[in-house]
């Protein structure tokens, strides 16, 4: 079975030896040396001063960036399911938060983030997906991040980017912190996620810090000491490690042009056979097609052809699937890919078959055709 999910991403052979070898305990110089050359190596790739890591999903994350950066109000961008945890964090905490709410295909507005943060003074952080990966949706936060540092440079400024690192350069600029996780670009099963803080987000962490497990002060403390405040992810963090070795190999730039190269292709391949591409900005992490069939496509695909590719959420959960265009990918995996959907709409009498995606999709890779 192919794995196409934006998420769990499946994880290469490199990666899976590297975390096959004997467990080591996290207290330990031999950990200590894995743990500091990756966060060097992390803070190289999210070009942010600090980075920490936490044995959580990246939801955990999000939680933990918020309960420690926001004071007094947060403004959360609502444009998907991962948008609108944003406010459902903010709410478990009785932290006061004012909602922009966007439809699934739609780019946040920087013209009503700014008239919301004008309308609240009380607003001390803003908190949005760069890719909201329910729709697949690419907000321009480092343009939105800059306009609201404009107006108030104390907001922090909250990027989920975790269908974002690893699959773009990311202009962090004016950005506190930007939430990753270890299931997407980096290739990792879930349960690692991490946080590139800037210098004024760790002013406020070290001068007021909340929480226990996600108390940031305590956890930067123990980082800068190559080491956690309660037990490592070790088996992921020594994985990180290899992938992040396989990033260096190819290049940095090397690895997001592939990505982009690749995320537009395989849009071209989808919209060359009569699919629609649904989010009005589309991220490179994945491709998301909107079509009434969408679920009937799917389960053709995997029961049929083995390609395991995701659906949609909620009122779209039938109605929208999601390949990934994240991490390592073999281009004749991703063809098989595109083959079983074209395949998968000849046995819905929707298009008769006839190669059109592999040949787009191959030209495009291939050739550079445009």
């Amino acid at each position: 079975m192919l794995l196409f999910t934006p998420g769990p991403t499946p994880s290469p052979e490199a990666i899976r030896v590297a975390m096959s070898v004997p467990t080591i305990h996290h207290r330990t110089p031999e950990f200590e040396e894995i743990f500091k050359v990756v966060r060097e190596k992390l803070m190289k790739i999210m070009n942010m001063p600090e980075v920490l890591m936490l044995a959580s999903s990246g939801t955990g994350a999000m939680e933990a960036a918020v309960t420690n950066l926001c004071k007094s109000r947060a403004l959360s961008i609502n444009a998907g399911k991962f948008g609108e945890r944003f406010g459902k964090i903010c709410k478990a905490f009785d932290i006061a938060y004012t909602e922009l709410k966007y439809d699934w295909d739609t780019p946040a507005s920087i013209e009503d983030i700014l008239h919301a943060i004008k309308s609240n003074p009380s607003i001390d952080a803003l908190c949005i997906q760069i890719c909201e990966s329910a729709g697949g949706v690419r907000h321009d936060v480092e343009k939105i991040a800059k306009a609201v540092k404009d107006v108030n440079k104390n907001i922090m400024i909250i990027a989920d980017g975790i269908t974002a690192v690893g699959v773009e350069k990311i202009d962090t600029t004016h950005i506190d912190a930007l939430i990753t996780g270890s299931q997407k670009a980096f290739m990792l099963p879930p349960g690692l996620s991490m946080i590139g803080l800037s210098k004024n987000a760790l002013l406020k962490i070290e001068q007021s810090s909340k929480g226990f497990y996600f108390n940031l002060a305590n956890e930067l403390k123990n980082q800068r000491k190559n080491t956690t405040a309660y037990t490592a992810a070790t088996t992921l963090i020594i994985g990180l490690k290899a992938m992040l070795e396989i990033i260096e190999n190819i290049g940095l730039e090397n690895f997001y042009t592939n990505t982009k190269m690749r995320a537009q292709a395989v849009n071209a391949a989808l919209e060359a056979i009569g699919l629609k591409i649904y989010p009005k900005t589309p991220s490179f992490a994945m491709s998301t097609v909107y079509d009434e069939r969408a679920k009937e496509i799917r389960s053709i695909a995997k029961k049929k052809y083995s390609v395991n590719i995701a659906g949609g959420q909620d009122e779209l959960k039938d109605k929208l699937f999601r390949i990934n265009n994240m991490g390592l990918i073999d281009s004749y995996e991703i063809a098989w890919a595109l083959n079983a959907v074209e395949l998968a709409l000849d046995e819905l009498d929707i298009r008769a078959y006839d190669g059109t995606a592999n040949r787009v999709f191959s030209l495009k890779i291939f050739k550079g055709a445009q």
